[in-house]
């Protein structure tokens, strides 16, 4: 299992295609790979390194917040601009993120882009200091619950194997 979502697998295969007679039936079976289901896809879109980064910087800003008020300056900045800058660079780090920990299939793209999206709204549940005069947990519960639901919606298209791909993927597993 990758960290990110699996593209599915499937053969492209026309069996009326000249020189397409003598092709197993094994060779069509083995050749298809089913990818990630609904729930492993709601899993993997969840950003989860980028927002344990941005949990550790807003908690720093939040004690910041707390003893400062308002008010609160590090280094002559607004706390609340610290904590906007910190989650814009964690939503430029997300897609960054997903193209290092690739590996051959994932649907890395699909993956960024939803992962991005859905930044933003798990640091409104976690109340993420930006939001600080905007936080309602419910909503941001009821937020992340509607947003799951969704993503887990989001399949990147099949992958299509050649046949002489998968003649050789059924020879090696032999």
């Amino acid at each position: 299992m990758g960290r990110l979502v699996r593209k599915p697998i499937v053969l492209d295969f026309d069996p009326h295609a000249e020189g397409a007679e003598g092709v197993s039936a094994q060779v069509v079976v083995a050749s298809n790979e089913p990818g990630d289901d609904y729930l492993m896809r709601v899993m993997k879109y969840v950003p989860a390194e980028i927002i344990g980064f941005l949990m550790l910087i807003n908690s720093i800003l939040e004690q910041a917040l707390k003893n400062g008020g308002k008010a609160a300056n590090m280094a002559g900045i607004p706390v609340v601009n610290i904590a906007t800058g910190s989650l814009v660079v964690a939503c430029v780090m997300t897609p960054l993120f997903c193209l290092y920990v690739r590996e051959d299939g994932d649907a890395w793209i699909v993956n960024a882009i939803v992962s991005t999206i859905a930044l933003p709204f798990w640091a409104y549940l976690m109340g993420a200091v930006t939001f600080a005069d905007h936080h309602d947990g419910n909503l941001a519960a009821i937020l992340v619950i509607f947003f799951s639901i969704v993503s887990g919606l989001i399949a990147p298209r099949p992958r299509k194997r050649k046949l002489h791909e998968a003649e050789a993927a059924v020879q090696g597993a032999s």
